[in-house]
């Protein structure tokens, strides 16, 4: 299922395992419920494999 087609809910985990197709990572991610979360901003998830969302505090993972 593409990235774009899952319905996330915004900020109710504090991690979230994304993959290549996620790319480029946003949070929130697309799909997510954005009427109660924070405006979106873009993370460098591919240097380290992994960022932290500055608002929420979410943490992302990416696998594979």
């Amino acid at each position: 299922m593409p990235a774009t087609d899952r319905v996330i809910p915004a900020n109710a985990q504090n991690r979230y395992e994304v993959t290549r197709a996620d790319l480029p990572l946003s949070c929130p991610m697309p799909g997510m419920s954005l009427w109660n979360s924070h405006p979106k901003v873009y993370l460098a998830v591919e240097a380290k494999g992994e960022a932290t969302c500055p608002y929420c505090g979410a943490h992302y993972v990416l696998k594979g």
